[in-house]
């Protein structure tokens, strides 16, 4: 029986063994799992600041500062001016 020595283990694949290749990653992360996160963290952002909206648009300050300079919806929040005869108090 022949020892194997590092070069002859190189240079041996076998053709029913897994195919590695390179995959590029900064500190253990690759553009995948980065992605992926990514994803997950959006989705979870934009449902905490959807509630954000949900619960701080009955806030006066919340309305006029942040919600009524919304571009195409923004006039949605603005306080109307009711006329006095169609005031019931």
């Amino acid at each position: 029986m022949v020892s194997q020595t590092p070069f002859r283990a190189a240079e041996f694949k076998s053709a029913f063994g897994p195919k590695y290749a390179f995959q590029p990653n900064f500190k253990g992360i690759s553009v995948q799992s980065a992605t992926r996160y990514g994803f997950r963290s959006a989705t979870i952002g934009a449902g905490l600041g959807m509630a954000l909206v949900l619960f701080a648009s009955s806030l006066p300050r919340f309305r006029a500062d942040v919600l009524s300079k919304i571009p195409i919806i923004g006039s949605t929040w603005e306080k109307k001016e009711i006329h006095p005869a169609d005031n019931p108090f």
